[in-house]
């Protein structure tokens, strides 16, 4: 098969031709139709996320059709594999419905070969039905961008007025489903990002403005999605008391020491730890009568390392999603 392979951080993908992927005991053989570029596959490009299997094929953003099930699907099926890839199914977190934590996971790009590639493997009791409103490349999203904003902004509780903090795929996603709720969204950017903040508008958000102004009233829970550490305490800054501050993100530069004073009044920081499958099961049940609507561009999956440099240079509107 054809991949897109990592052999050492830091250094492009290579073009390789790969053995066939052979399914084990509950997985299913998958030939991919669409894969999402996501910041994720970035940090563990760049080596940020420090401890990847190599070589590896990055993706955990697949939407694949069913080749070979091990039982639950028939081929021709079109499921979807997030970055949640296997838990142990016994341990503490996995038996208390915080599989997310289990500390044996296997990640799906990372752990476990992923979806820049024409065909992959997958554990399918991990896998989703797609639902049928969506096509390949605008599911693609769904699977981390969209389950990742989703947690985030259960994990920001009852909040009314919710800021998001970078306005990616993610935060695009979440946008959507934040307005359906009836929240009012405030939407930061980078400083002179006028096209982030026009398509933010254009998505429900009521302001829209960079993190070097101040959202125009006080916010019950703030949202970070761009990676960048300076962020909390200005966050916090916007907050009220008894906010929430969510850094949704699985790598983030070192936040700077900040005053307890910003964070006093029962304020509280938190982050998102990758996803459970009822996550999922619930957010792709969610998501068709929003009807959340992602912002994609197709991309041709030789033009992987194209794909990450743009994202790198955050010049990204929305998401891209490679076609196998």
């Amino acid at each position: 098969m054809k991949a897109m392979l990592l052999r050492r951080p830091g250094a492009p993908l290579q073009e390789a031709a790969l053995p066939d992927p052979v399914p084990g005991p509950d997985q299913a053989l998958l030939r991919v139709r669409a894969c999402g570029v996501c910041r994720t596959d970035l940090h563990v490009a760049d080596g940020e996320l420090r401890h990847p299997k190599l070589p590896l094929v990055l993706g955990h953003e697949i939407v694949a059709e069913v080749v070979v099930s091990a039982g639950r699907f028939s081929p021709g099926d079109r499921v979807g594999v997030p970055w949640l890839g296997w838990t142990c199914g016994h341990c503490a977190y996995c038996l208390s419905r915080r599989e997310n934590l289990c500390d044996a996971a296997r990640f799906t790009g990372y752990d476990v070969d992923g979806g820049y590639a024409e065909l992959c493997v997958a554990d399918e009791r991990f896998c989703f039905p797609i639902p049928e409103a969506y096509g390949d490349v605008e599911a693609a999203p769904l699977l981390c961008a969209g389950l990742i904003g989703f947690r985030a902004l259960r994990l920001a509780g009852d909040a009314a007025r919710v800021g998001l903090y970078g306005f990616g795929a993610a935060a695009h996603i979440v946008c959507q489903v934040a307005v359906a709720q009836g929240r009012t969204v405030h939407a930061l950017t980078r400083p002179g990002d006028d096209d982030a903040q026009a398509f933010a508008r254009s998505l429900g958000a009521a302001w829209a403005g960079d993190t070097s102004e101040r959202p125009p009233e006080e916010l019950d829970a703030a949202i970070l999605f761009a990676p960048a550490g300076e962020l909390v305490p200005l966050a916090l800054g916007h907050v009220g008391k008894g906010g929430a501050v969510v850094c949704a993100g699985i790598h983030m530069s070192d936040v700077p020491s900040f005053p307890y004073e910003l964070l006093w009044g029962e304020r509280v920081v938190r982050s998102v730890a990758n996803l459970t499958r009822a996550d999922g099961e619930e957010f792709l049940a969610v998501a068709p009568g929003v009807p959340v609507r992602t912002g994609v561009e197709a991309v041709p999956l030789a033009a992987a390392n194209e794909a990450l440099a743009r994202l790198r240079s955050g010049t990204v509107r929305g998401a891209l999603v490679l076609v196998v």
